[in-house]
């Protein structure tokens, strides 16, 4: 299985994430959205972007891992994040941050997309992700 992440030149650069991927192999992986719940079903991280995010993309991680697979077989993530703002974006990256080295997230990252949404899973949920991966 290989995944070829790139941005073709004449795409909006500079951003922190391949604008295509590219994968060959058999076996897709889907991770249901992955928010900050630790085994038990407690939230963790309230009113903290960045810290839900980081807690949510381990739970994408163990999701992954599951599977037999790891961010570096992610083609795509997708993120929701309630009541976006650009304000949020530093926050965001933040949370991401955190984890990219602890997870082996590549950089930059696979296909994105961040969508705002009004509310999520509980109020507390301030963010969820997504991740399709390719192996063989």
């Amino acid at each position: 299985m290989s995944v070829e992440l790139f941005s073709p030149e004449g795409m909006f650069q500079p951003v922190p994430y391949h604008h295509v991927s590219v994968a060959t192999g058999s076996r897709h992986i889907h991770v249901a959205g992955q928010i900050a719940r630790d085994e038990l079903g407690r939230g963790v991280a309230p009113g903290d972007l960045a810290g839900q995010l980081a807690h949510a993309l381990r739970n994408t991680a163990r999701g992954l891992a599951g599977a037999g697979a790891t961010f570096a077989d992610v083609v795509r993530l997708r993120f929701f994040v309630t009541d976006w703002a650009p304000e949020k974006y530093e926050e965001f990256v933040a949370g991401l941050e955190k984890v990219v080295d602890e997870l082996g997230i590549p950089q930059p990252l696979p296909p994105v997309s961040a969508i705002g949404v009004d509310y999520l899973f509980e109020p507390d949920v301030l963010v969820e992700v997504e991740a399709y991966a390719i192996t063989d």
